[in-house]
């Protein structure tokens, strides 16, 4: 049950290795005969981050695609735009920036996404990258070199392009990375601090427990009728069914969001309540001081399974601030009656109750804060560890709290090992393998020696928040608190990014511009024109999950179905599998590398066979488990997923139920293994923009405080049409864009004062930046808040104009604290106008300038 979603390895279950080239693969028996041709007129199973799709072929062409199963009535439209993902904006070739062509030690990285763009050859490409990738390294040493590359690469556990790039990067001589992520950037730090585990990335209770038990379920900061289309792996929709169940149930259901969301309209006899946006730890806070002075929490919970509330007291208090908590100080704060909030704690406490939080409110400006006080908050009622009860931080993504399935589990790549090389240059093995006399590479030890001996320390030395690359990029040497730990900037000169798409997920996009052109090099791997990849030095084409083989499971939390990705249609134009050039990439890198980075020589569908054997395996060896899995080459032939069933044990599961029953036998992971209200490891750590328990603290712009830099608070919610930035080049955006950009919601009394009418073009700008976006005009906004959601491509005019509507060119580049050092994309302030004069010719989905 303990699994984060980025773990691609799925409970370690085994393997690694990588593909290998075309070449090589072409002699493959196996992949001949499973692989013997593509499906001219039909239908093809594959899977995407969006469910499990049948697509339909006339003609060797996509024409359209469609769920293999519904579980619901409620629909995903993210299912049936994939001819789009295979035909529009793709990238063509391998490029070459000009000046970079021209002169790679002088490339002029101030012109990236100015400059014009030279078709190249392939193999040319990967001579480049090859050679100023070990330029680097020998002249700025290993922590200038960074591929972190963060992103939602595509559905599959053998195309992972990530993982692909960390194999190669390993082997060929080590990296900078990163820590966390831009999701739950704060959570995942503060949560282990207080939980003993990261909570964001968990399987929580099981919706069966919560449909029986519970009388009260609060939706709080959360859209998951828009973010449960998608999924880390692939989504089985279980979400959906159960959203369904609930509605149908007739419990009571309470929104708390600013925005009456797509989820609270689904829920139209919900109690929504509309709090300012950053304001939830106050809120929380008046909650459990009103619970304390009425004496109505559950002491009896606090004594046995917390530490800290005595120490947290005072502050609730006000004995050590002057500032009482109280009811009428957090109205003041976050904009609601005292007697709603009242009416909310009461509610919550005589009543079973889950709370499910959604990750926005820690997306913030001390956004470590809001999880850490609705945990305080649920313990003070008492209910966590019991059925339908307490608190749960992953219900509105990849479908948690659907029982997890009992059968086989799909492992995938690895990272690989820190490669040696010898005087010449040559690759001689890793610290797990080595080659035998037949020059094979086998798993075995060899003596730490050659050029890659020290690498890893000085990566691991270097590694920085995530969400710090724009200051890392600009600020070399810097030093940072993270964690209780001090953290060095690299002098990055070499980027390596795969499968995401930076440009439009960090935030304030005019200061990455700028940091950006101060490496060296920058090479990505992308099937498609992105703002990423108009800003780099040299583009791999690389193809879709379509057009190439693959395997992978439905479900992050369920585990209920194994799906076979069978290639679609042909590879587009030059594009090629990233396992490929990282392949042809290590050939030209060093001797034998390639046959280290593809363990002798599997290709795709050696990985395929032996990750689904191995769960195959898995499955026969449990005594009557019920199931359809056939041996793999029945598997692949019938094209269909295999489905697991849930059990009863996991249809009764509880988060935090063990530790309920016996505390000291099944402690938390943190120091005094129980729920850390004050915490003395970050107590130790003296920060004064994280004390040692929950607080309120004013963020750097909101709509309370004093001096307003702007009138609007923006929310930058996930969209519902698209997975962060995929999908928005193709025509499902025909379903949402307003004047041809990205819709804005606005009160309609904001609007009518501003003489702004549904479908107007606007400008929305700050001192950071501004953007054009198309009005929407709606009751489904508090007063004085916007929303316009993340993941529009960046399209910036000579003065930095978005003309597309990314909400990153507004919001701000500052860290949540010194704790964990998240993203804080909610907290931004902004002014709204009626655009006026000729609108700018939107350039978003078209090709770059070519030579």
């Amino acid at each position: 049950m303990n699994r984060q979603r980025r773990d691609v390895l799925k409970f370690g279950a085994l393997l690694a290795g990588a593909p290998l080239i075309s070449k090589v693969a072409a002699t493959n028996l196996l992949a001949d005969e499973l692989n013997s041709g593509l499906v001219k007129n039909g239908t093809v199973n594959t899977a995407a981050h969006w469910g499990m799709l049948k697509v339909e072929v006339k003609d060797g062409k996509i024409v359209g695609s469609n769920p293999i199963q519904k579980t619901s009535d409620i629909p995903n439209p993210l299912q049936n735009f994939t001819a789009d993902m295979v035909y529009k904006s793709r990238i063509r070739y391998p490029m070459v920036r000009k000046s970079y062509l021209m002169d790679p030690n002088n490339p002029k990285p101030e012109l990236r996404g100015k400059d014009e763009w030279v078709r190249v050859r392939y193999e040319d490409a990967i001579k480049l990258v090859a050679r100023e990738l070990k330029k680097t390294r020998k002249e700025k040493g290993i922590q200038s070199v960074f591929a972190g590359s963060y992103g939602w690469k595509s559905s599959g556990n053998v195309h992972n392009s990530r993982i692909l790039l960390h194999r190669f990067m390993n082997l060929s001589g080590g990296f900078v990375g990163h820590l966390g992520d831009y999701s739950t950037g704060a959570s995942q730090v503060i949560m282990p601090h207080v939980m003993g585990s990261i909570e964001v990335y968990e399987q929580q209770t099981s919706w069966p427990l919560i449909l029986e038990h519970s009388k009260v379920v609060v939706i709080w900061g959360a859209n998951p009728l828009n973010t449960l289309r998608i999924a880390w792996t692939s989504t089985d929709e279980q979400g959906f069914k159960y959203l369904e169940e609930l509605k149908k149930s007739g419990k009571k259901v309470i929104i708390i969001d600013p925005i009456k969301s797509e989820t609270a309209q689904y829920f139209d006899k919900a109690q929504w309540v509309t709090p300012l946006p950053n304001t939830d730890t106050a809120m929380m806070l008046g909650m459990m001081h009103y619970l304390y002075t009425s004496d109505k929490y559950d002491k009896e919970f606090i004594s046995t399974y917390t530490v800290g509330f005595d120490k947290f007291l005072p502050y609730l208090l006000g004995k050590t601030d002057g500032v009482a908590k109280d009811l009428d100080w957090a109205s003041k704060i976050c904009g609601l009656k005292a007697s709603l909030i009242k009416e909310l704690a009461d509610t919550f406490m005589n009543n079973r109750t889950m709370l499910m939080s959604g990750w926005g409110m820690q997306r913030a400006h001390h956004g470590e804060q809001p999880h850490w006080a609705m945990v305080t908050l649920a313990a003070m009622l008492g209910q966590i560890g019991l059925p339908g009860g307490g608190f749960g931080l992953s219900y509105h993504y990849s479908n948690g709290g659907a029982p997890t399935c009992k059968g086989g589990v799909i492992g995938g790549m690895n990272s690989a090992s820190l490669g040696f090389f010898n005087e010449e240059g040559e690759f001689i093995g890793t610290n797990t393998g080595s080659f035998d006399k037949n020059g094979r590479f086998i798993a075995k030890p060899v003596a730490a020696s050659g050029t890659g001996q020290s690498w890893l320390s000085k990566a691991t030395e270097y590694v920085f928040p995530l969400a710090r690359i724009a200051d890392a990029l600009l600020n070399p040497g810097k030093v940072i608190d993270h964690n209780g730990k001090k953290i060095t900037y690299p002098d990055i000169d070499f980027i390596y990014w795969v499968g995401g798409n930076p440009f439009c997920h960090h935030q304030d996009t005019n200061t990455l511009v700028k940091a950006w052109q101060k490496p060296r090099t920058i090479v990505v791997n992308e099937p498609y024109w992105t703002p990423t990849a108009k800003m780099a030095d040299i583009v791999f084409p690389t193809t879709t999950a379509y057009e190439r083989n693959d395997i992978t499971m439905t479900g992050d939390y369920s585990n209920m179905n194994i799906v076979p990705m069978k290639q679609v249609v042909e590879k587009f134009e030059e594009s090629r599998d990233d396992y490929q050039i990282f392949s042809d990439l290590c050939k030209a890198y060093a001797k034998n590398l390639v046959v280290a980075y593809t363990d002798n020589g599997k290709d795709e569908f050696d990985w395929i066979k032996e990750y689904y054997d191995a769960a195959y395996n898995q499955v026969i060896s449990v005594p009557d488990l019920v199931t359809d899995m056939k041996p793999f080459n029945e598997f692949w032939a019938a094209n269909e997923p295999v489905t697991f069933a849930s059990t009863p044990e996991s249809d009764q599961w509880i988060r935090h139920g063990e530790f309920r029953e016996d505390p000291i036998l099944n402690a938390l992971g943190t120091p005094s293994g129980l729920i850390e209200i004050y915490s003395e490891t970050i107590e130790k750590m003296g920060y004064d923009d994280c004390k040692a328990h929950p607080m309120w603290f004013e963020p750097i712009e909101w709509l309370g405080m004093k001096d307003k830099p702007a009138k609007f608070h923006m929310i930058s919610a996930h969209p519902a049409d698209r997975l962060h930035s995929q999908l928005s080049n193709t025509s499902i955006r025909d379903n949402y864009a307003v004047a041809n950009r990205e819709p804005i919601w606005i009160n309609e009394k904001d609007a009518k004062e501003l003489g702004i009418k549904d479908g107007d073009l606007v400008r929305v700008f700050n001192a950071r930046g501004e953007a054009l976006a198309g009005a929407v005009v709606t009751k489904n906004i508090s007063r004085n808040v916007v929303r316009l959601c993340e993941g529009a491509w960046y399209d910036p005019d000579m003065n930095g104009l978005c003309k597309n509507g990314s909400a990153n060119a507004l919001t701000i580049d500052i860290p949540t604290s010194k704790l964990a050092n998240g993203n804080i994309a909610h907290t931004a302030l902004v002014n709204i106008e009626k655009f006026t004069g000729e609108a700018p010719k939107l350039t978003a989905f078209s090709d770059p300038k070519f030579v």
